[in-house]
């Protein structure tokens, strides 16, 4: 069949436009972060080229976006307008896991070794806390940090009464004179700490370890997107690489975090060392990987159903099933929602990124 010129001009500008907008189309993926001292090296990483540079590596788009509200981020990935969320690893469990949503830790990102604090107006122990009205954020990881508090000195929830209240409204609200005392973490607790009737009562320095935080990427999208759990990886580490350097350039990225957070280099470095950032991918890879967090994820798992955070339709502590890197599962295996997996990490460790 003999072509003209004009038709074989049409031709291929119509398979260029098919491959284009088809199998051709770049894969585009969004991260949401939220204020916390952990979560600050998206906004270093996202404005210096850092994820675009990684993201461009793996043929891939990587949008990411601050959202201002915390649970309203996870709940975002929870609806999946999000492939990706930094979230406390226990909300992981209680809230987009108990929901349904299948999702992996693709790397811890700290544990709060100060940052979490219980604040009180009138009092300065925890068993002054008994007959008070609370604010914080029900059913996340400060529900579980004040009831351990409690549990510590012999109260319960029973001993309190709860004010659901978004992190967004904290500090503002503090002011209020019907608010005795709240669960925050920083920047909002080093904010609200400046008032004269504020009151550091105990803080996760007492939780070594246990109040963490973490990565997390949708299953379904990273099983069928790995190149996005690589891209990720390499961009978080090569951030916390630069950020914990002492020199203009580390200098320069907590400047760009600490502006991020809403306060001055000195205020971010201060929140820093609440903080303890894994930074060693090769000792994360193995802490995914041990039997203590597999423990500590069990302890979790109890007492969050004990306490009414895995909602009300779980059965018991094991109504949702959890994976690990050595392929051990704790609860059902017929309801597996949430996943260590330490490939990625590994991957940064052994230089494979």
């Amino acid at each position: 069949m003999k072509t003209t010129p004009h038709f074989s001009r049409w031709l291929a500008v119509m398979l260029l436009t098919f491959f284009t907008s088809s199998s051709w189309a770049t894969e585009r993926f969004r991260v949401a972060w939220s204020l916390y001292p952990a979560y600050m090296p998206w906004a270093y990483a996202s404005e210096a080229g850092i994820v675009d540079k990684w993201a461009k590596k793996y043929g891939i788009e990587i949008e990411v976006v601050q959202i201002n509200d915390y649970i309203e981020a996870i709940n975002q990935y929870s609806a999946g307008s999000f492939d990706v969320c930094m979230m406390a690893t226990m909300d992981a469990l209680t809230i987009p896991a108990a929901a349904g949503v299948d999702s992996t830790v693709l790397a811890l990102a700290d544990y709060s070794d100060g940052n979490d604090v219980i604040i009180l107006k009138n009092g300065s122990t925890l068993a002054d806390l008994r007959g008070k009205k609370i604010n914080l954020i029900e059913y996340s990881i400060s529900h579980y940090f004040l009831a351990k508090a409690l549990d510590s000195v012999g109260m319960s929830e029973r001993d309190v009464t709860l004010v659901n209240t978004s992190d967004a409204d904290m500090v503002a609200l503090y002011a209020q004179p019907s608010v005795q005392a709240m669960v925050t973490w920083n920047p909002m607790a080093n904010e609200i700490l400046k008032r004269a009737d504020a009151t550091n009562i105990y803080d996760s320095r007492n939780m070594p370890g246990e109040v963490t935080d973490s990565i997390i990427v949708n299953s379904k999208t990273l099983e069928k997107h790995p190149e996005l759990g690589k891209a990720l990886a390499g961009a978080w580490f090569e951030t916390l690489a630069i950020m914990m350097r002492d020199d203009p350039q580390g200098k320069a990225a907590r400047e760009i975090m600490a502006t991020a957070a809403g306060t001055d280099l000195a205020g971010y470095e201060a929140q820093l060392t609440a903080t303890h950032m894994y930074t060693d991918a090769a000792e994360l890879s193995a802490l995914m990987a041990a039997k203590t967090l597999q423990e500590s994820m069990t302890s979790i798992a109890r007492f969050s159903f004990d306490k009414g955070l895995l909602g009300s339709g779980a059965r018991s502590a094991d109504a949702i099933g959890i994976t690990y890197p050595d392929g051990k599962i704790y609860g059902d295996n017929n309801n597996i929602k949430l996943r260590f997996d330490n490939r990625y990490v590994q991957m940064a460790a052994d230089g494979k990124l």
